[in-house]
């Protein structure tokens, strides 16, 4: 499973990588982006990362 961010939703808060660090980080711009994807060890908090976004940039992307 792959999660991605909609840069132009994304806040630049930082809570993402706070609660999943394995898949989430920010970029030059203090924006949100995906590092690598989901898997069995991370999909909880990469869920739980999805849920609480302030800005609902975060999105389980289509195969």
């Amino acid at each position: 499973m792959e999660f991605d961010i909609k840069k132009e939703l994304c806040l630049g808060c930082g809570l993402c990588v706070s609660i999943c660090p394995e898949v989430f980080d920010m970029d030059e711009e203090s924006k949100a982006h995906t590092i690598s994807k989901v898997n069995r060890f991370t999909y909880e908090e990469a869920d739980e990362a999805m849920d609480r976004c302030p800005g609902k940039a975060i999105y389980i992307k289509s195969k």
